[in-house]
């Protein structure tokens, strides 16, 4: 099975570093985890479960999100969202390294493992998790996130189904993936020792209200620099 591989490694003091390599099917972009035999209570399907959640008990007894954060949150449950930490990120392609807070650098890390995991509510991220960018700006999540769509709309269009360039059915991805996200803090609330996964995820739904709510304003923001394409004249 071809993989992508991406290591994101936390140096949280002189001698101590907390390192994962994440991997994601290269085909399918399924994030590929080693899950403890025995699941905590937390991540069972039935327990804050998401209210639009369409899965069957009886197949899937737990929260795929849910599973796939237990072994972040075992290693860092004694640390809180203001601590700082040297974050490494490392792909195929390149190295990203930046000092930043606990909770940024999580967040990034729990971005890829929510686009990877095997909620039907975020699938829809999983090509921007092909091309993962850590510590993305709100900015720069919109800009993927639509840019993403549109590609995805233009496919539609090639194959002759309908298509939607309003966004509109961007939006309700993300109101849906909203959701998700307040249903996720309500374990780790339960789950947590620290904030440090909570206000992660809290900071991540951030982005994700920005693309129900504050979409137009920032595609108004980033129209001066599509100027060339907005004059374009070919011969």
């Amino acid at each position: 099975m071809d993989k992508i591989k991406v290591r994101y490694s936390f140096k949280l003091g002189q001698d101590v570093t907390e390192t994962f390599d994440m991997k994601l099917d290269a085909k399918t972009l399924e994030l590929i985890v080693d899950l403890p035999d025995i699941l905590p209570v937390w991540a069972n399907l039935d327990y804050h479960r998401c209210p639009h959640c369409p899965l069957d008990i009886r197949s899937h007894p737990h929260c795929p999100l849910a599973a796939n954060l237990v072994n972040i949150l075992d290693r860092f449950d004694t640390l809180f969202s203001y601590n700082h930490t040297h974050l490494i990120v490392t792909t195929k392609d390149r190295m990203v390294s930046q000092v930043t807070t606990v909770q940024e650098a999580v967040g990034s890390l729990l971005g890829l493992v929510i686009a990877g995991s095997n909620c039907p509510h975020t699938v829809y991220l999983r090509p921007m998790a092909r091309f993962h960018l850590p510590l993305a700006s709100s900015q720069e999540t919109i800009y993927r996130a639509v840019t993403t769509y549109l590609l995805g709309q233009y496919l539609l269009k090639k194959e002759g189904k309908e298509v939607d360039f309003e966004l509109e059915g961007l939006k309700e991805i993300y109101q849906r993936v909203h959701l998700v996200n307040r249903y996720i803090a309500e374990r780790l609330r339960a789950a947590a020792k620290t904030d440090s996964l909570l206000n992660a995820i809290v900071q991540l739904d951030i982005h994700a209200q920005n693309l129900t709510t504050g979409i137009e304003d920032a595609l108004a923001e980033l129209r001066g620099i599509f100027l060339p394409y907005i004059n374009l004249t070919l011969p």
